[in-house]
C-alpha cells in the first residue's frame, strides 16, 4: 500500500468510492479484499500493476459509514492486511503555523487533550514537513501514521502534530454527524501560498513558476524496489529572501520554504489519489509580507487547481466542487499602522468581503480578527531584523482555536453538508444611503445586528477629492438599529468616495469588535 494507507485509517464513505493504491511487480495482478469483522468478504477487486511506476490503483465500491473492516492487498504469495479500517468523511487540513499549532498549545489544552479518549472514531494522520523540486507520487515521510486519538498524539509538541484547528473541526463535525471522520494534516509554518501552489495555478496568476529556483542544489534519484516507495529527486532549497523568512515568522525555525510549488510537490501532489470530502485551510500570514496584492488571484487559483487535481487524481471520486473552508487572518501586532493584514483578509475573499461568491463557489470562511491574543507565548519575540515591530506588542498565534473551529464547522455544515438552517456568516452590508444635509451615512446589513462596542475607529470613510491616495477619516457610529448602522461624517467636506470597516492589523479586543449577529458571529471586514 502507498504510505498513507494504514491500520486505523478512515476511507471516504458513499456516495463516493474510496481510491486505494500501492506498489507491486510491473505486470502482476494485485487482489484487494475488503472483509468485515468476522472475516466475511464484503468486496474483491483486481488491479494490474502498471509499467515503469510499479503502482496499482483500484476504486472500492461506495460504502456506508462504519466499520471496522480489514483491507488486504495480495500479489502472488505476498500480502499485506490493514486492520481497524472505517468508512466516513475524510478532510484534508493544510496551511502554515496557525494550522500546525497543536492541541498542546491552545487555550484549555489539558482539558482538550483529556477529551481525546471520547472520540475514538475521529482518526488522525499527519504528513511530515517535506519539500521537493519535482512532483512526488507518494509522501516522503510521515509524522503520525493513522491513529486513534490520544493525549500524546494530539499534543506531541509545539507546531508538530496534531493540528488543533483540524482536530477541533473534526471533533465538532463528529458531534453533528455521528459517524467516523478521518483528518489528514499537511501543514508547515511560515510558508507562503506560492509554495503550496502548482506551477499551473501560479501561471494562472502570471507569477513566475521558477522564482528562487537558482537557490536550489541538484537532487539524487533513488532506486525503486519491489513494494518500496519510490524516491523522486529531492532538493533542499533556501528561502527566496532571507529577510522575508525572519519577518514572515517571529521564530526563525518556524520559517518554512518560500520557493514556488515545493510543498505542492512534496505534501499535496502525493495525496491526490485520496478520495476527500473537504479541505480546511489556514494560511496567509506569510503573504502579508510577500505578493500581498496578488492573493486575490493566487488563493482562488489554488482552490480551483486543487479541486481539479483531486477530482482527476481520484478518478472522479472526489467531487469537482470540493468544499473548501478557510480561516480569515486573525491579528499580529497591536496598534500597528501597517494595513497588509487588512488587505490580505480582503483578498482572502477575492475582494468580495464574503464567501461563497462568484469567484469562490463552494467555500466557507471563519472570521478570526476578533480572536487576538496578546499574551500568547507563541511568536511574541519579534526579529531583531525589524526593530520597529518591537513597538507593537502582539502575537501571530492566538490560542483560542476552539472559536476558530466552531465558526469553521458552521460553514462546513452549511456549505459542505447542505444544512439549511445553519447560520454560518456574520452580517454583511447590502447598501449605504448618504444623508448629505445631515452629514450622516446609513449602512444597511444582511442580518440583525448586535453592537458590542460603539467603536469610533471601526468605520472609516474615504474623504478626498480624488480616489487615490485616499484620506481615511473615522466615521463614528451614532446609532445601531435592527439592521442599520448610522455613521456621522463630521470631518468630511468632500464627497465620500469609499467606506471600510475593521481595516486594521488588530481591529478590536477579544470578541469585542463593533458588530456581530445574534448568533455571535462577527461582521467581516470590508472595503
Amino acid at each position: 500500500f502507498a504510505s498513507y494507507y494504514g491500520d486505523h485509517m478512515v476511507l471516504q464513505k458513499e456516495p463516493a468510492g474510496a481510491v486505494v493504491w500501492g506498489y507491486g511487480e510491473p505486470g502482476a495482478a494485485v487482489t484487494v479484499v475488503l472483509s468485515g469483522d468476522g472475516g466475511l468478504v464484503v468486496m474483491k477487486k483486481t488491479a494490474r500493476v502498471k509499467g515503469p511506476s510499479g503502482t496499482w490503483t483500484t476504486v472500492l465500491d461506495p460504502m456506508d459509514p462504519g466499520g471496522p473492516y480489514a483491507l488486504t492487498a495480495g500479489q502472488g504469495s505476498e500480502n499485506v492486511t490493514l486492520r481497524d479500517v472505517y468508512f466516513g468523511d475524510v478532510w484534508l487540513c493544510s496551511g502554515q503555523s496557525n494550522m500546525a499549532m497543536t492541541v498542546l498549545q491552545i487555550a484549555n489544552a489539558s482539558r482538550e487533550l483529556a477529551a481525546a479518549a471520547r472520540y475514538p472514531y475521529v482518526r488522525v494522520f499527519a504528513a511530515a514537513p517535506a519539500r521537493s523540486d519535482a512532483e512526488l507520487e507518494d509522501l516522503e515521510r510521515i509524522d503520525l501514521p493513522w491513529s486513534v486519538p490520544t493525549a500524546e498524539n494530539l499534543g506531541h509538541g509545539n507546531f508538530t502534530y496534531f493540528s488543533a484547528v483540524c482536530w477541533l473541526l473534526g471533533r465538532y463535525l463528529y458531534e453533528a454527524l455521528r459517524y467516523p471522520l478521518g483528518l489528514v494534516e499537511a501543514a508547515w509554518g511560515g510558508t507562503p501560498i506560492e509554495a503550496w501552489s502548482s506551477p499551473r495555478a501560479l501561471r494562472a496568476c502570471g507569477l513566475p513558476e521558477d522564482a528562487g529556483r537558482a537557490h536550489c542544489g541538484g537532487g539524487k534519484k533513488g532506486t525503486p524496489g519491489l513494494l518500496q516507495r519510490q524516491h523522486r529527486p529531492r532538493v533542499v532549497c533556501t528561502p527566496l529572501n532571507p529577510a522575508l523568512s525572519s519577518s514572515a515568522s517571529p521564530h526563525r525555525h518556524l520559517s518554512g520554504p518560500q520557493t514556488p510549488s515545493v510543498l505542492w510537490n512534496a505534501m499535496i501532489h502525493p495525496l491526490l489519489n485520496m478520495t476527500l470530502r473537504g479541505v480546511a485551510w489556514y494560511q496567509g500570514e506569510a503573504n502579508a509580507f510577500l505578493h500581498t496584492d496578488q492573493y486575490n488571484c493566487t488563493f482562488p487559483a489554488l482552490i480551483a487547481d486543487w479541486r481539479q487535481a483531486f477530482h482527476a487524481g481520484s478518478g472522479g471520486q472526489t467531487e469537482p466542487l470540493l468544499p473548501f473552508g478557510f480561516v480569515q487572518l486573525s491579528t499580529y501586532r497591536r496598534q500597528s499602522p501597517d494595513d497588509s493584514f487588512a488587505r490580505l483578509r480582503w483578498h482572502q475573499t477575492a475582494d468580495a468581503g464574503v464567501v461563497p461568491n462568484a469567484r469562490m463557489p463552494g467555500t466557507f470562511m471563519a472570521v478570526a480578527m476578533d480572536l487576538g491574543d496578546e499574551r500568547s507565548p507563541y511568536g511574541r519575540r519579534l526579529p531583531a531584523a525589524n526593530p520597529s515591530s518591537l513597538l507593537f506588542p502582539g502575537s501571530i498565534h492566538p490560542r483560542d482555536k476552539q472559536s476558530v473551529a466552531q465558526r469553521l464547522q458552521l460553514g462546513a455544515r452549511a456549505v459542505a453538508y447542505g444544512e439549511k438552517d445553519v447560520v454560518f456568516q456574520g452580517p454583511y452590508p447590502t447598501h449605504a444611503v448618504l444623508e448629505v444635509t445631515a452629514g450622516l451615512l446609513n449602512v444597511t446589513y444582511s442580518q440583525q445586528l448586535v453592537c458590542r462596542r460603539r467603536d469610533t475607529w471601526a468605520f472609516e470613510v474615504c474623504c478626498s477629492k480624488q480616489p487615490s491616495p485616499c484620506v481615511w477619516l473615522p466615521a463614528p457610529m451614532v446609532a445601531v438599529e435592527s439592521r442599520t448602522v448610522t455613521l456621522v461624517l463630521a470631518g468630511c467636506r468632500t464627497p465620500v468616495l469609499g467606506l471600510r470597516y475593521a481595516w486594521a492589523e488588530w481591529p478590536c479586543e477579544y470578541k469585542s469588535c463593533a458588530l456581530y449577529n445574534s448568533q455571535g458571529l462577527p461582521a467581516p471586514p470590508f472595503l
